[in-house]
């Protein structure tokens, strides 16, 4: 059965690495299978709408993402297409708290739409269009495998 994983907070040094690739032996593994499915595990648990591979320690190119109740799995994520409208919107996330142990929110300028390649767990290559909260969802999830945080593109004058 997958576990729940313990979630990294900032300031912690692994959420601002940039994470690796992975190779396709590595997808096909049975390691790689069992951390998609407790990754997703932990994002239920935690009501997340994403979660990426640095906020449970590991700095790899995998994010899981809640699209409409339905898990999207995708490992090694490129986005490929940025529309050029963009809006502020709201974001949080499990590994930035305040002290009481809050997630902080805060306005954030994100592409409407956007265009993803990516590798499904079967190991499958994969093409999404996204748009309004999946594409922010996953700029968002795909900026932590670049170690960047969403507190680094909070709008200062929204």
């Amino acid at each position: 059965m997958p576990k729940i994983l313990k979630i990294i907070t900032h300031p912690n040094l692994i959420l601002r690495k940039k994470s690796a690739e992975l190779g396709e032996k590595d997808i096909k593994s049975a390691t790689i299978k069992r951390l998609l499915l407790d990754m997703e595990r932990t994002m239920r648990n935690k009501d997340g709408a994403g979660l990426a591979a640095p906020q449970i320690g590991q700095n790899i190119r995998i994010i899981v993402v809640n699209d409409n109740d339905k898990t999207l799995f995708l490992i090694n994520p490129k986005i490929t297409k940025k529309s050029w409208a963009q809006e502020v919107g709201e974001e949080g996330c499990l590994s930035v708290l305040a002290k009481d142990g809050e997630i902080i929110y805060g306005p954030v300028k994100r592409h409407k739409k956007i265009n993803c390649i990516y590798i499904d767990q079967t190991g499958k290559k994969q093409k999404l269009q996204a748009e309004d909260l999946l594409a922010r969802v996953l700029q968002h999830e795909i900026d932590h495998l670049e170690g960047i945080l969403f507190i680094d593109r909070l709008e200062k004058n929204a």
